[in-house]
């Protein structure tokens, strides 16, 4: 599994949404609900890190992984995207 190989899931539940589906069910609640998302993620991220253990931590950063990998989906960016920027700022 890599990055690569889960956002092109999520971008063929986008582009093939079907019923029961998490990942569907945030693209028809539209980009609110998936910056939402995000930001809860980051909180919980952040909580894990002051207070919690390595797997709860470790938890918490695959989903915002994922949801992050959602929004930049929903706005027509790719992983690609953010790879060049931070090429950019390494030079």
């Amino acid at each position: 599994m890599s990055i690569q190989w889960l956002f092109d899931v999520i971008k063929d539940r986008k582009e093939n949404p079907f019923e029961g589906s998490y990942t569907s069910s945030l693209f028809a609640a539209g980009l609110s609900k998936i910056a939402q998302k995000v930001g809860e993620e980051a909180s919980e991220v952040i909580v894990a890190a002051l207070a919690q253990d390595d797997q709860r931590l470790i938890e918490e950063v695959a989903d915002l992984t994922y949801h992050t990998l959602v929004l930049l989906s929903a706005r027509g960016l790719t992983p690609a995207d953010v790879m060049s920027e931070l090429e950019k700022r390494h030079r």
